[in-house]
């Protein structure tokens, strides 16, 4: 068993639900989810502040202007989206492919929504402190947030039960790799 508090959560809305949906059978307690949404916000801000000190972008708040109800229609389809997989994967038994499947959606969702999908709160504020076209300017921020959790707030997380959470704390202990469960030859027959 996983023990209680390692769990892999970069965004406020999947640690959120994670919260709502496995309350009283361990998920995350108000207490934790407050500290990791804090550890969150603060570890976006420390990687944009990093990003640009690599690449030698100077200190600042951004100015890319973002917003309109097509931008913020986006963050909603984005994080609904985002919600979706994650529970899709969890509750078919393939939680273990979530970090690959999560990176595609991200990157498949840049190009297919009207705000590039940001899709995580911590990360929409991190973006404030860096004045380059991935950025968001302060004024922009609180509509962009408004309509993130809006997005998990869709039917997309009913796929899921409050037991699939702890399933998917012990899936990697659980379940042994693809290559493990078939016999040569079998994949994709």
């Amino acid at each position: 068993m996983t023990p209680r508090g390692v769990r892999a959560h970069f965004n406020p809305v999947v640690s959120a639900a994670d919260a709502w949906l496995g309350r009283g059978k361990g998920g995350l307690r108000s207490k934790e989810l407050a500290a990791y949404v804090g550890a969150q916000v603060v570890g976006g801000i420390g990687g944009a502040l990093l990003a640009n000190a690599m690449f030698a972008v100077p200190l600042g708040w951004s100015t890319t202007q973002r917003g309109g109800v097509g931008q913020w229609l986006g963050e909603f389809v984005a994080t609904a989206g985002l919600v979706f997989l994650i529970f899709a994967l969890v509750r078919s038994d393939r939680a273990g492919s979530a970090p690959a499947a999560v990176g595609a959606y991200i990157g498949a969702a840049y190009w297919f929504t009207s705000s590039t999908s940001f899709a995580n709160p911590a990360v929409t504020i991190a973006r404030a402190f860096s004045d380059t076209f991935a950025g968001i300017a302060p004024g922009s921020i609180l509509l962009f947030v408004v309509a993130q959790p809006a997005g998990r707030t869709t039917r997309a997380d009913r796929l899921i039960r409050p037991a699939d959470l702890a399933r998917m704390r012990d899936h990697d202990r659980s379940h042994r790799p693809l290559t493990q469960r078939t016999r040569p030859g079998t994949v994709g027959r």
